[in-house]
C-alpha cells in the first residue's frame, strides 16, 4: 500500500460534507467545496485530494 492517507470517515451528521473540513488546519485551506459521494460512499476533494468515505449504514440523501 501507498503512503497515501486513510480516508476520512463521515456518519449522517457529518452531512452535507465539504472540504476543508474543519479538522484541517487553517494553513491548508482552499476554497470551500461539497463533496459528491459515489455510489459506494467514497469522494475526494478536487483541490487537495483527500479521500472521504462513509461509514457504513450512512445514507446520503439527496435533495
Amino acid at each position: 500500500m501507498s503512503n497515501a492517507t486513510a480516508p476520512v470517515e463521515l456518519d449522517g451528521k457529518d452531512l452535507p460534507a465539504h472540504c476543508p473540513n474543519p479538522a484541517m488546519p487553517l494553513w491548508s485551506s482552499h476554497p470551500r467545496v461539497f463533496l459528491d459521494f459515489n455510489a459506494h460512499g467514497d469522494a475526494k476533494c478536487p483541490y487537495c485530494g483527500t479521500q472521504y468515505r462513509l461509514k457504513p449504514g450512512t445514507v446520503a440523501s439527496h435533495h
